[in-house]
């Protein structure tokens, strides 16, 4: 009996992985994700990671599953935003290739139809503007904040180029671009922040929880576990609370569930979250408190009477101490803040940060709040 290929392999673990998904789910009112849209997964996560081995059995599977010579260009090309030039022409070349082998074996693909001219007269920025009003369903209004105010030029790339001259191409949905957008975004790893953005839009253009879950699954299947399991995770916070859209300057959203109360504006710049894991009492008089900062929030100076221990469980976040560099905390690290010494702590401006405090020794004194951290002392840190 001649070996099975790795690309036959990994095809039946994922359709037997996706029918024990949805076996489970039990749900007829929550369809699964059509063979065309699995395909559009798969062939934009081995993209993103350079798997050409592979690539030219996912982008003929996605033409016998229905999509078009065009739909998978437009997959490829939509790639190069979230993960590059290189990785989106070697996709196209890629493509390229297994077009030709096809066409020499007789096979004749369906060409699709190709974008339609925009005719709008309004700017590009204005019509990216919308483009994006649409997905997040929130006004782009107000003053930019977090990397939009700290690089001006990123923001409007974003609105003229990918949301206009991208998401305003009508070869693909907006669910398909946003399956593409995730499938990269969970290959990658490191940018859940924007991960969870996007999932958040993907629920609002007509995606369900448990299509994005079996989207996760195809992930797992054929990139990795431990880039599935990061995109449960993220996907997990977005089911359970609003998240809040990919736009800087778009209203913060608190997450009751997840992320406990608002924290006051008059310690935190910024939006943050404390909610309390162990309160203190009499016996343990030592509180416990998960706190979550959004991108560029931060606490004021401050000191405890009684020193602290701060451990990071997601996101990028920074410490410092009055007169020392900038310590910055990823999962998984820990700070003591000794007692009494000024200090104050946040998330960096690309990403959002969660702590969780754990303040010791409270009988001999509270927390004593000083100035705020000014935007000078925040955005000249030196790492």
């Amino acid at each position: 009996m001649p070996p099975i290929a790795v690309s036959t392999v990994m095809a039946m673990l994922a359709l037997v992985l996706n029918v024990s998904r949805l076996n489970a789910q039990g749900n007829p009112d929550q369809p699964a994700l059509s063979p065309r849209q699995q395909q559009i997964v798969v062939i934009s996560a081995l993209t993103a990671k350079g798997d050409l081995q592979r690539l030219p059995a996912a982008l003929a599977r996605g033409l016998e599953a229905g999509l078009t010579v065009s739909e998978i260009r437009e997959v490829l090309v939509h790639l190069y935003a979230y993960c590059g030039f290189p990785r989106s022409i070697r996709g196209l070349q890629t493509f390229m290739a297994t077009l030709d082998e096809r066409k020499k074996r007789g096979v004749t693909d369906v060409a699709g139809n190709e974008a339609t001219a925009t005719t709008s007269g309004e700017s590009k920025y204005e019509r990216g503007k919308k483009t994006l009003e649409t997905l997040t369903g929130q006004p782009q209004t107000g003053p930019a904040r977090g990397y939009a105010a700290f690089s001006p030029e990123i923001d409007v790339f974003l609105k003229e180029h990918l949301f206009a001259d991208i998401f305003g191409r009508d070869v693909l949905s907006y669910a398909d671009r946003e399956l593409t957008t995730i499938a990269v975004l969970s290959s990658l790893g490191g940018v859940e922040p924007m991960m969870q953005s996007h999932m958040g839009i993907g629920l609002r253009v007509g995606l369900t929880a448990p299509q994005l879950m079996q989207a996760l699954d195809l992930i797992e299947v054929n990139v990795g576990k431990a880039e599935a399991t990061a995109g449960r995770a993220v996907l997990a916070v977005v089911r359970g609370g609003v998240t809040a859209a990919i736009s800087p300057t778009a209203p913060a959203k608190p997450d009751t569930l997840d992320r406990g109360e608002r924290l006051p504006a008059t310690h935190f710049t910024g939006a943050a979250w404390v909610r309390m894991l162990v309160p203190a009492d009499s016996a343990f008089n030592v509180p416990v408190g998960q706190v979550t900062f959004e991108p560029g929030a931060r606490t004021y100076w401050h000191t405890h009477a009684g020193g602290q221990v701060l451990l990071a469980t997601d996101g990028v976040g920074y410490y410092q101490e009055k007169g020392k560099p900038v310590q910055v905390l990823r999962k998984g690290d820990a700070v003591k803040c000794p007692p009494n010494v000024p200090h104050w702590h946040g998330a960096s401006p690309q990403s959002g940060f969660t702590q969780v405090a754990i303040t010791p020794n409270t009988a001999t004194g509270r927390t004593t709040w000083l100035q705020q951290v000014t935007e000078a002392e925040y955005n000249n840190l030196k790492e």
